[in-house]
């Protein structure tokens, strides 16, 4: 089958890569370079980087509903166009050209977790089983019909780096059997049950912050969401703190207040239960223990994060 295959990050390397070991893969779409790291400089997407190693012709729009793209795509002749974690919508116009249509993966278990940050919504909302999802792309964000259904454990210290990777494994292998599926005039379609539909939207850094008033059960999760982007942060002592890792416990404290300090980690009290901060990082420093974080502001238990260190 001739397929046209749009996406961006590392999550649809698998996915292409599969696609391009049995399928006709004739083109691939991805967003332009953008300037990265300190230098600035351009970099190339995970996709652009594959399809090149892979010598398949790639395409950069700035806007996949301008007409000259389309018409370029038309002239590929594509029988399938496959989405995934693309990062633009795609126009009407551009749905209805492949015989096939325009189908996605999504790493949710549709219609829960609609939007940009499924993986991390789930975790932080203390799910226990999550999914991929093959669906046929409609006008609406996500809301299209379903093929297929895959699902996926999420474990108790699963990040939502850890998670993405199992995700973008089964996704891939369901996308080639859905695929294959398609292929063969036998993939079923089925209609979501929008009254059914939640929505994870896209992060921003307000979403990482530690309120440590909340249980010490909820931080743990945004904690686990929020790594490796855009990590967890706290307010202590005036600083903003990055907290890669922490651990819920039991136990009573005041919120903020120093519990104990262990050998790799600082306690805290929240509004319910006790936080273990285990890892750790200050602006511009490497990553810490716990301990190393409350000798390097001269913490003490008893002592509350919203206070000043003692610099004396």
């Amino acid at each position: 089958m001739r397929i046209v295959f749009m996406g961006t990050p590392a999550f649809a390397v698998p996915s292409l890569e599969i696609l391009a070991e049995q399928e006709r893969v004739v083109a691939v779409v991805t967003q332009p370079d953008k300037a990265q790291g300190r230098g600035q400089k351009l970099g190339m997407s995970p996709i652009k980087q594959l399809a090149l190693g892979l010598g398949l012709p790639v395409l950069q729009p700035k806007r996949v509903a301008d007409p000259q793209f389309i018409k370029i795509i038309r002239d590929f002749r594509p029988e399938l166009c496959v989405v995934v974690a693309f990062g633009q919508k795609i126009p009407d116009e551009l749905l209805e050209l492949p015989p096939h249509g325009c189908i996605n993966l999504h790493s949710s278990l549709l219609p829960k977790y609609r939007g940009a940050a499924p993986i991390n919504k789930a975790i932080a909302d203390g799910a226990a089983v999550t999914g991929v999802t093959t669906m046929y792309l409609s006008s609406e964000w996500d809301a299209g019909d379903i093929i297929l259904q895959a699902e996926e454990p999420i474990y108790p210290n699963d990040t939502a780096g850890t998670l993405h990777d199992r995700l973008m494994i089964k996704g891939a292998e369901l996308l080639a059997e859905t695929v294959r599926r398609i292929s063969e005039g036998t993939a079923p379609r089925t209609p979501q049950d929008h009254s059914q539909a939640s929505y994870a939207y896209k992060l921003t850094k307000a979403d990482a912050y530690l309120d440590f008033s909340d249980s010490a059960e909820k931080l743990g999760r945004v904690v686990r969401a929020m790594n490796p982007w855009p990590i967890a942060h706290a307010r202590v002592c005036g600083e903003t703190i990055k907290i890669w890792e922490a651990v819920p416990l039991t136990g009573n404290a005041s919120p903020g207040e120093i519990v104990e300090i262990t050998d790799s980690a600082l306690v805290v009290g929240c509004g319910s239960g006790l936080l273990a901060l285990e890892k750790v990082q200050r602006a511009g420093r490497k990553i810490i223990s716990g301990r190393d974080l409350a000798n390097g502001l001269r913490l003490t238990v008893g002592q509350n994060l919203m206070s000043k260190p003692d610099v004396g």
